[in-house]
């Protein structure tokens, strides 16, 4: 039952009922039931489902919903980005174009202000200078006027007898004369020193239509403690809205009318024509910045172009050198350091075809040499084998010594004949000779016989072979002589090295790939190993008997088979944990391969088995390479598990020449593509002939 809800016992009031049906003051879950209550269905039971799903399901579904339009928003604005990024990883001229223009812009801004400053600087001193001048004259000019009889300054010119009238136009008679000697640089504004300012002459007087608030209250404080001329900026306004208020600076000093009284005179003078001679610096200095800026791009474009230019063209020949045309060369001009280099790298490209010249006609003969031996030698060794062959079915008449040389003659003789055959085949490889015979076959036939032939040589060494994956048809277009030498070598070499223990040989077919795998359970193969097992006759052990008699150009021949068709010869192995050869082939001829059905690294390896105990073996990680194609299913067992995520797709990086067989040293990320070659029956079958 759902315990949202409780029904009350006996001897419940209504109360508690309510809380108990209703107000979510039920059993707390994992803490049992309050006494005196037990779980019904009801109104409980609903709002219990909706606090669990408020408390584990929408929030979680939020978060995961908003992680992901965080991860989409990152990606939507990483997509337009990644072109310019890459242009920007790339192209070393844009980069240093680009930065040369950054820095001039900074330096051109940087300057830019330094020249305003002071520029801004040399206008307000020289403002200041005038200012003080101009206002220091018309300070004298109302003293003088003060001091002269107030009968002489009628309003008309003449003389009057009126005190108080002529008194009450001094004020502005005095700034009618002293506006009219600025011609409009400036404007008066004469100010009642008390601060109720009444009386019939003690009202605000000003010119040109200024607001007397364009005085600041600081300005007035500072005319009133201080003797002398006070300066200041402030901000002209005028009356009315007619004229918009500009920047100025305003002069006041306290002086005394005819009657004696106290009042404030202060000239203002706008600072207009300044901000119009500032302003045009500030544009010509931007216009001059901005082309500077742009012509020292365009230097930088042209004189990173004259070093990036050779650099480019000795990229471009070294490349179409790697691509084997030696021929080319860099053109070479002046004699600067460009040209120097230019020069050393044309006598280094000569040096290297020389050189490359040298070992081609080196390897030629020396193919030529091992071709025309080998035929050489048929002759002979045929008409050896003929006399060995009288010799040995006249062993029985011979005494034990000399019947036991008679059968190491013809045993070094069949050995002698399959490196010859050897050497044949791999002359055939060097001079690109060697022809495939492309047809239909079905891998399970040729898998059939190579373990028939395989058999004796398990049988002695108490080895079982195991076929897997053979229920259904694995069919591709290969060469079947070929595809069988390898077959052979791969199961061959796990039986030689698998030390009694079974070996497993393991089909699948998916996509346009089929493949097999080798498994066995033996020695395995040692760090550092995988550098040297493509060298010819190279030995993993030369302590080890051949038992067999290789020859130690198996797995030569084998990786060499396997690229004729198109394919991958690889291999991994741990130390005493064994290995797995994988011979992965494309279904049909001239089809490149995109991975394998089959993993390089086996499920029962020694890293995940460990994985497995470990809790993680539904993940395979980084260090478990597979392929990323789909394993084909098979009825009644199921299929290998493939990663999406296991291997790049494109071409196996172990098809290449150069490819060394990957052994597991390290519980780290690791590279799948290792080739093991394995020797042909009847040749040296320690790992790495």
């Amino acid at each position: 039952m759902p315990r949202g809800g409780a029904a009350p016992g006996p001897g419940v009031s209504g109360a508690e009922r309510g809380r108990a049906a209703g107000l979510g003051h039920g059993p707390v879950p994992g803490r049992g039931f309050s006494p005196g209550y037990e779980p019904v269905s009801g109104r409980g039971s609903g709002q219990g489902r909706v606090g669990r799903l408020l408390r584990g399901g929408r929030p979680c579904r939020d978060r995961g919903l908003g992680r992901l339009a965080l991860r989409l928003l990152r990606r939507s604005l990483r997509r337009p980005l990644l072109p310019a990024v890459r242009l920007w990883r790339r192209n070393i001229q844009l980069r240093i174009v680009v930065t040369t223009l950054l820095m001039s812009l900074g330096v051109v801004v940087v300057l830019g202000f330094v020249v305003v400053g002071q520029v801004r600087n040399g206008l307000v001193d020289a403002k200041k200078q005038a200012v003080e001048s101009q206002a220091v004259a018309g300070f004298a000019v109302a003293r003088q006027l003060a001091s002269e009889p107030v009968e002489s300054r009628g309003r008309d010119g003449a003389a009057t007898d009126d005190p108080s009238a002529a008194a009450g136009s001094w004020r502005t008679d005095l700034l009618e004369q002293l506006v009219g000697g600025g011609q409009g640089t400036f404007n008066v504004v004469a100010l009642s020193a008390d601060p109720e300012g009444t009386g019939p002459n003690r009202g605000p007087r000003t010119s040109g239509g200024v607001d007397v608030a364009s005085v600041p209250e600081a300005l007035r404080a500072r005319v009133a403690e201080n003797q002398g001329a006070q300066l200041t900026f402030t901000e002209i306004t005028y009356r009315g809205g007619g004229h918009a208020s500009e920047p100025g600076l305003v002069v006041g000093t306290r002086l005394n009318d005819a009657d004696g009284n106290p009042y404030e005179l202060y000239y203002l003078f706008p600072l207009s024509e300044e901000q119009q001679s500032l302003n045009l610096v500030r544009g010509t200095l931007a216009t001059a910045g901005l082309f500077l800026v742009v012509l020292l791009g365009a230097i930088a474009w042209v004189v990173v172009r004259q070093i990036v230019t050779p650099v480019r063209m000795a990229a471009g020949i070294a490349e179409r050198l790697s691509a084997g045309r030696l021929q080319e060369r860099m053109k070479v001009t002046g004699e600067d350091d460009i040209a120097r280099l230019g020069e050393a790298f044309n006598k280094m490209a000569q040096s290297l075809q020389l050189k490359i010249q040298q070992l081609e006609e080196l390897s030629r003969m020396q193919r030529r040499f091992v071709s025309d031996v080998s035929h050489e030698l048929r002759t002979p060794l045929t008409t050896v084998r003929m006399a060995a062959d009288v010799i040995h079915e006249a062993r029985v008449d011979f005494d034990p010594v000399t019947a036991r040389s008679a059968e190491l003659l013809g045993d070094q003789l069949d050995r002698f004949e399959s490196l010859l055959s050897d050497l044949l085949e791999i002359s055939r490889f060097d001079a690109g000779a060697a022809a495939l015979e492309a047809e239909a076959i079905d891998l399970r036939e040729v898998v059939r016989r190579v373990i028939g032939g395989a058999e004796p040589l398990a049988e002695r060494k108490g080895t079982r072979i195991r076929v897997a994956g053979d229920e259904q048809p694995v069919v591709a277009e290969a060469d079947a002589r070929r595809v069988e030498r390898v077959l052979r070598n791969l199961v061959v070499n796990a039986v030689e090295h698998g030390e009694g223990r079974d070996v497993v040989v393991r089909l699948a077919a998916a996509g346009g790939a089929v493949a097999v795998a080798v498994r066995d359970y033996g020695v395995g193969l040692k760090p550092g190993e995988a550098t040297r097992v493509f060298n010819r006759f190279w030995r993993a052990d030369p302590a080890r008997a051949r038992t067999t008699g290789g020859t130690g150009l198996g797995l030569s021949i084998a990786v060499e088979d396997a690229r004729l068709h198109g394919g991958w010869l690889q291999a991994w192995g741990e130390p005493g944990g064994g290995s797995q050869f994988r011979l992965t082939l494309p279904r049909t001829a001239d089809e490149p391969l995109r991975g394998s059905p089959i993993p390089l690294e086996p499920e029962d390896s020694r890293q995940n088995r460990e994985r497995t105990r470990a809790g993680s073996a539904g993940t395979k990680l980084s260090g478990h390479l597979l392929a990323t194609v789909p394993v084909q299913p098979v009825p009644g067992r199921s299929p290998l598990p493939v990663p999406p995520l296991a291997a790049p797709s494109g071409v196996d990086p172990a098809a290449l020449p150069g490819s060394g067989a990957r052994v597991v040293a390290r519980p780290v990320e690791r590279q799948e593509g290792s080739v093991v070659r394995v020797p042909l029956e009847g040749e040296d079958r320690t790992r790495g002939n």
